[in-house]
C-alpha cells in the first residue's frame, strides 16, 4: 500500500479526522488508499498551536489510513474553502498567498494500531494487509 510521510502534529491532525487536506509542492495523480505514516520530526511551533487537540503524536510510525480522492492546485478560491472549512487548522496555506502547491483531498480516514516504520520522501510502499 502506498505511505506518505507527514511531519507531527499534521499526521496526527489526519489520523484525528480534523484536517481532510495534505499539502504538497508536488502533483499526484494517485487515487486511492494510503497509509499516514508520522515521520520522525515535528513541528514544535505547531505542537503548541494545536495543543486544544490533545493530540497523541507518534513520532515514526504508521498511525492511520486513509484514501486520495482527489489532488488540487491551491488558487485563492481553495483557499476560501479552507478558510470555511476550517480556519484554525488550515491557517498557514490560507494566510500564505505566495504558496500554490497542491492540496490532496483525504477521505474515508481511520485509526489503525501503530507500526512502526521508517518514513521516506513522496508516496512509498509498504506491505499492509
Amino acid at each position: 500500500m502506498k505511505v506518505l510521510t507527514i511531519r507531527e502534529p499534521y499526521a496526527s491532525l489526519i489520523a484525528n479526522n480534523i484536517k481532510k487536506y495534505e499539502f504538497r509542492t508536488w502533483k499526484t495523480n494517485y487515487r486511492g488508499y494510503i497509509l499516514i505514516h508520522a515521520g520522525k520530526s515535528s513541528d514544535k511551533e505547531a505542537i503548541k498551536k494545536y495543543d486544544k487537540y490533545n493530540l497523541e503524536c507518534k513520532n515514526g510510525y504508521i498511525i492511520a489510513k486513509a484514501r486520495i480522492v482527489d489532488c488540487i492546485k491551491v488558487t485563492d478560491e481553495v483557499r476560501a474553502q479552507l478558510k470555511k472549512e476550517n480556519s484554525f487548522v488550515y491557517s498557514s496555506i490560507i494566510n500564505d498567498k505566495l504558496w500554490n502547491g497542491y492540496a490532496f483531498k483525504l477521505d474515508n480516514i481511520e485509526k489503525i494500531n501503530p507500526i512502526y516504520a521508517n518514513g521516506k520522501l513522496s508516496l512509498w510502499d509498504y506491505d499492509y494487509k
